[in-house]
This record gives C-alpha cells, sequence and structure tokens, in this order.
C-alpha cells in the first residue's frame, strides 16, 4: 500500500505539476557523459557551437514499444487494414498514434469533444460532445460500418476533457457512438480493466463484465478479447472465470471486438 501511494504521488508531482526527481537525477547523473563527449567534439571542431544537453537518450531503447497505447494503436490499425471497411469513425482516440497510423492507408473520421485545428491529410474531424444524451442530435445514425474507441471511454463524465460532469457518462457515451454503427459493423473498444474503480478525474477502471453486460444491452456481441500489460500482449477467452480473474487485478487494458448483431 506505501508502495502504491508513493508511486500515486510520483505520477501526480511529474505528469501534473512538471516535477520529476528521478528524471532530475538521472539528469544530474548523466552530465558528466555529456561534458566528456563536448570536450572531445570541441577540440577538433573550429564552427560555432552551441550548448543544448540531452542527457537521457543514451540510455533509453530505440523507440517507446513497452506501453499500452504502443500495441493497441498497432493492432487495431492491421485489423482494420485487414477489415478495409467502407466508412471508418474513430472516437476520442490518440492523433499521434492510432489515428495516424489508420490515415497512412485510408480516410478515417474521428469525433472528439476537443477541438483539432490542424488539417491532417486522410483524416476528417468533427467536434461533437457524446457525453449528453442529444449529443447526436441532428446527426445521421447507422452512419458507418466499423468504429473505434480507443481508451477514450473510460473518461467519459468525468471532466477531465471539458464534458459535463455525469457518474454514468460512461453508458450515455457507448449508446450514443453504438448508433453510428450500422447492423453487422464492428466496433473496436479499449478500456481499463481491473478492480472496478474511479479514479477521479482522471479515468474509470472498469470489471470487464460489466462492459461485456453493457456492450450486450446496445447489441453487440464479443468476437475477440486481447489483454495488454505493457509488453505483454495476449488473448483472453471471456469464460466467467477468465472474467473473474481479470477483475481481480489491480490493472489492464482490455481490447474488445464486437460485432453489431
Amino acid at each position: 500500500m506505501r508502495r502504491k501511494l508513493l508511486l500515486r504521488f510520483y505520477w501526480l508531482l511529474s505528469s501534473q505539476f512538471g516535477v520529476d526527481p528521478y528524471r532530475t537525477l538521472k539528469a544530474f547523473a548523466n552530465l558528466p557523459h555529456y561534458f566528456s563527449d563536448w570536450t572531445t567534439f570541441r577540440r577538433d571542431y573550429s564552427g560555432r557551437l552551441d550548448l543544448m544537453p540531452c542527457l537521457h537518450d543514451r540510455f533509453e531503447e530505440g523507440g517507446a514499444t513497452k506501453d499500452e497505447y504502443f500495441w493497441q494503436d498497432l493492432l487495431v490499425a492491421r485489423w482494420i487494414f485487414g477489415a478495409n471497411p467502407n466508412r471508418h469513425v474513430d472516437i476520442g482516440s490518440r492523433i499521434d498514434g492510432f489515428v495516424a497510423h489508420v490515415a497512412s492507408f485510408r480516410e478515417i473520421e474521428i469525433f472528439d469533444i476537443r477541438p483539432v485545428t490542424a488539417k491532417i491529410p486522410g483524416v476528417v474531424f468533427r467536434q461533437l460532445d457524446l457525453t449528453r444524451p442529444d449529443g447526436l442530435e441532428n446527426f445521421q445514425t447507422s452512419y458507418c460500418d466499423s468504429l473505434s474507441c480507443l481508451h477514450a471511454l473510460e473518461h467519459f463524465g468525468l471532466g477531465r476533457y471539458g464534458d459535463p460532469i455525469d457518474p454514468e457518462g460512461h453508458v450515455t457515451g457507448m449508446k450514443n457512438m453504438l448508433a453510428l454503427l450500422r447492423s453487422g459493423g464492428t466496433f473496436y473498444l479499449s478500456v481499463p480493466i481491473g478492480l472496478e474503480r474511479v479514479e477521479f478525474n482522471a479515468n474509470r477502471v472498469f470489471d470487464p463484465r460489466n462492459i461485456l453486460s453493457l456492450a450486450s444491452e446496445n447489441g453487440l456481441s464479443l468476437r475477440q478479447l486481447t489483454v495488454i500489460n505493457k509488453e505483454d500482449v495476449r488473448e483472453s477467452n471471456a469464460s466467467p472465470d477468465a472474467l473473474a480473474a481479470l477483475a481481480r487485478e489491480s490493472y489492464r487494458l482490455g481490447l474488445f471486438v464486437f460485432d453489431k448483431k
């Protein structure tokens, strides 16, 4: 419990207040390498030389692959490439990850409560708030045959992104977004799963059984469940025992693929 509290405090300091003690200590530890390299370079260089220390890169891997976002964005983009739907719509996923992946080989429409001012090739943007009961007012239902919402539904109704506070925001959001999906269409959803709770106002963590129940209420049937934990990616069955075990975990990312009946 103490370790968990310390990790939460560290997360708060580093991600919300911009104070990262661990990164600061690493930077000081790497200064001798920097000055040694600078001295060696300066000895044989006669042009202008400005100082701009990059103190972390030499000790890190060549890319960030030990991350649930990396895996979900890559996997779902590949699945959409293989499925080749007529129209794919995304709700709230990362533009610099998943959306960019898909836009590299096909057009994708994105709906988000926040504005997107950049003009991105292959991306059509619409600003919508799907957390409200009237979020689809004056918009076409059964609009697409392929839909995704990756690491976004857990934020609905918590006010983090300017959405109205609503403990049932995820329920309204699911209903609204699935009204966009045609019968026979495919829905790709990822959310944190484990011991059910709200970590206000960061996100919810869902009991996977409650996600399946909510999906069933909205006319969905499960095709596939993939569980992601950093570099560990595995398919999981949806048996009662397997789901109960996942519901006792502290945190995993559940990547669900549903078919709309």
